[in-house]
């Protein structure tokens, strides 16, 4: 059996479990366990698609044996197969997080019932926009994971929700309008929409409609991904849902918009022609992140905006348009999607544990919850770049490409990136030095069950258990999962930069993809370009013999 047939399943599978679980609506451990059998279900598909895809180039399905570039075409190449086991693997431990913090709130503030079915439509959102082989398809992918992010940002209904809700839909419509405004504007200039067609018709056209185009398509996909300066949304919005919810979108909602704009600049718009935007652009989401981050107070919004100047180290790294970056990227966004993730998760222990996620209020968690500590330490250090972690590695590959790359524009990311990774590492360091080493007595304004913590230790150096909000054990093994991952990214990274490097490779070659896709080894983009230029010069010369005999 062709392996690649499977790929439709991380799809199917998905949207068949999120009905039945609606059906199942008053039967919470149904729910409950159907979620769990379908992602675990679905990520053995797609490790084996991983496996698959180690030594192959990309691989296609042709759903209902349409052939492109008519039909709907899945692709399956590396970048996309690796994708597609990071997000489900970081799923797999949102849900059991989530399922555990049900357990523990005995309010049960986050209707758990609605959640179920929203969250396995969301994830296969995500599948299908990691699959799309045409920008139709694409489109559908992020409407689907949107509209199933509406009901989770805006669980329990609380007026934070709400407003943050509010932001959320009304940017993302925006961003939804101007995608499919895109979509028109490309079917209009060339016929198709399917991306292994565009890749050979779009260099056909004038060079100002592909300008056109092409910033089109980037503009959309920087709202999704939450670059500067089309990323004022993000920290107003994800920091006021539930910690799981939180977790799973800076985790993977932003890195589909990543994974668009991938794709573009290397399938649709392999020239490189706006490298230098993406430069600025890559430059000021860095910086202006980071910036951000350093002013706030609330360990949810810092890590909101430490998430959109991480989001600038993978444009730097496709703005290089070189190997090496491309390379890079790749490994950094499976490292940060693991990390990101797993460090909200954290937070939402900490603000369980001390009460709150502001630093301001937060004190003694290092005598309260020692594990704890060590829990947000390795992915803080992680995510700061510190040596051997995964996070120094891929900022290691960034610099070295911007080295090899060797213009002003390559050193200017490189300078500005160092600046950022001690200032990140600065703001992580803050918060632990706020949280975890500062006595609870010294908080600005301690809760109540602090307060209470505090006469226990005064009275006889022994906190009591009652005296916080339980963590359940459900929500801890996840997080330490994760983590674990993370850290574990550091062990497996010469195999994962080796993997990237395949990816990187045939990312750089759009004529693989486009060989895949229409099943003919002798398709090239330059093949097509030749042929289509041969045929308006016989058209035209046509056409100059037909005026001269009248």
């Amino acid at each position: 059996m062709n392996t690649v047939a499977l790929a439709p399943l991380s799809i199917v599978v998905l949207f068949f479990a999120a009905a039945v679980t609606f059906v199942l609506s008053r039967r919470e451990k149904a729910q409950r366990l159907i979620a769990f059998v379908a992602i675990v279900a679905v990520l053995a598909v797609e490790v084996t698609l991983l496996i698959s895809s180690w030594n192959s180039g990309p691989q296609t399905v042709q759903l209902g044996g349409w052939q492109a570039p008519f039909g709907i075409t899945m692709v399956v190449d590396q970048l996309s197969a690796l994708m597609l086991v990071v997000s489900s693997t970081i799923s797999l431990a949102v849900l059991v997080y989530a399922t555990g913090q049900d357990i523990a709130d005995d309010d049960h503030e986050v209707p758990i019932s609605v959640f179920y079915p929203t969250y396995l439509l969301l994830l296969a959102g995500v599948s299908n926009a990691f699959l799309a082989g045409d920008l139709f398809n694409l489109y559908v992918g992020f409407e689907i994971l949107l509209m199933a992010s509406y009901v989770l940002i805006t669980m329990n209904a609380n007026a934070p929700r709400i407003r943050a809700g509010t932001t959320y839909v009304v940017v993302s419509v925006v961003s939804s309008l101007l995608f499919l405004t895109a979509i028109g504007f490309v079917y209009a200039s060339t016929g198709t929409i399917n991306m292994a067609d565009l890749s050979m018709k779009l260099q056909t056209l004038p060079t100002g409609t592909q300008y056109q185009l092409h910033l089109m398509l980037l503009i959309a996909f920087g709202i999704k991904a939450a670059v500067f300066p089309l990323s004022l949304w993000l920290p107003d919005s994800y920091p006021t849902a539930p910690a799981p919810v939180t977790a799973v979108f800076a985790g993977l909602l932003t890195k589909v918009g990543v994974y668009a704009i991938i794709r573009t600049e290397t399938l649709l718009f392999p020239s490189g022609g706006l490298s230098t935007l993406l430069s600025i652009v890559a430059v000021l989401t860095l910086f202006v992140g980071i910036l951000g981050a350093l002013a706030q107070t609330d360990i949810k919004r810092m890590l909101s905006f430490i998430l959109i100047s991480h989001i600038g180290y993978m444009i730097w790294g496709i703005a290089l348009d070189s190997e090496l970056g491309l390379t890079t990227v790749v490994f950094y966004l499976a490292h940060h999607i693991v990390i990101q993730t797993g460090l909200f998760l954290v937070v939402g222990l900490m603000e369980r544990r001390g009460g709150s996620a502001n630093t301001q209020r937060l004190g003694g968690l290092l005598k309260i919850t020692p594990w704890l500590a060590v829990l947000y330490f390795i992915p803080a250090i992680n995510l700061g770049g510190i040596p051997p972690f995964s996070g120094f590695l891929g900022k290691v590959g960034l610099l070295q490409g911007s080295v090899e790359v060797g213009t002003w524009q390559a050193y200017l990311m490189a300078g500005v990136g160092v600046l950022v990774s001690l200032l990140t590492l600065l703001a992580l360091a803050r918060v632990w030095n706020k949280a975890f080493w500062r006595p609870a007595k010294n908080a600005e304004k301690p809760t109540a069950s602090l307060l209470r913590a505090e006469k226990d230790i005064e009275a006889d150096g022994v906190l009591d258990e009652q005296d916080y909000k339980r963590i359940s054990p459900t929500m801890v093994i996840p997080t330490v999962g994760l983590v674990a991952i993370g850290a574990l990214l550091t062990v497996v990274a010469g195999p994962l930069f080796h993997f990237s490097d395949r990816a990187s490779d045939n990312l750089r070659n759009p004529d693989l993809y486009i060989q895949a896709v229409f099943e003919d080894p002798s398709l090239t983009r330059q093949g097509y370009l030749d042929e289509s230029l041969a045929q308006q010069n016989t058209e035209l010369e046509s056409q100059e013999t037909k005026e001269t005999s009248e």
